[in-house]
């Protein structure tokens, strides 16, 4: 007898992959379809389903131990840099003023020039500038490369190529988190000297 394949394992191998948000839209309204399965399932893979309707994103977390000699790797963890947290961090700050703004668009999108100018104001630069902007431009596609960018408008001129900031961005970095970096930069401004990210 010919086993049948669950309706939600394309969702199930997306979620491990990665966060999956609305903008893949099939994926998506299956996810929303099936997301009481899915809880349901999930923890049987030592996982658990993180799902924000409101801003549209959603991911797993790994629930079971890693000393657990029963427990399975399902997620890729990733070991950011002291710069690529800093990135992160900016890109969550533009998140957050975004969403207090008075926009009436769902989706933030910025230019590679608007997000190095932003940037700017926080990194220091040295003594090379063209070297400077080239590892902004780096810690930009690194970003992407993460999932909490998406390029939406490719340009020939690479500083005018246009990104979506993902809303996942907000469950990397927390208001919490946010609260700590913004107090511990305000005490270290004078001193010129980036405050330790804690991602």
């Amino acid at each position: 007898m010919q086993s049948q394949i669950l309706p939600y394992i394309g969702v199930f191998i997306k979620l491990v992959k990665g966060p999956v948000d609305y903008t893949d839209k099939s994926i998506w309204e299956k996810l929303l379809q099936y997301k009481k399965e899915l809880a349901a399932f999930l923890p049987q893979m030592g996982l658990q389903l993180v799902l924000d309707e409101e801003d549209g994103y959603a991911y797993v977390v790994q629930t079971s131990q890693e000393d657990d000699d029963n427990a399975v790797s399902w997620i890729t963890r990733r070991s950011l840099t002291y710069e690529e947290s800093i990135m992160l961090i900016l890109l969550r700050d533009m998140m957050a003023e975004f969403e207090t703004s008075e926009s009436s668009n769902r989706e933030l999108i910025r230019k590679r020039r608007e997000i190095k100018e932003y940037a700017e104001l926080f990194f220091k630069e040295n003594a090379s500038r063209v070297k400077f902007l080239k590892e902004v431009d780096r810690l930009i596609d690194k970003a992407a490369a993460f999932g909490f960018l998406a390029l939406v408008d490719d340009q020939e001129v690479l500083d005018e190529q246009r990104f979506q900031i993902k809303k996942i961005i907000k469950a990397k970095i927390t208001s919490e988190q946010m609260d700590d970096f913004t107090a511990q930069l305000t005490q270290h401004r004078s001193t010129k000297q980036l405050p330790d990210p804690k991602v």
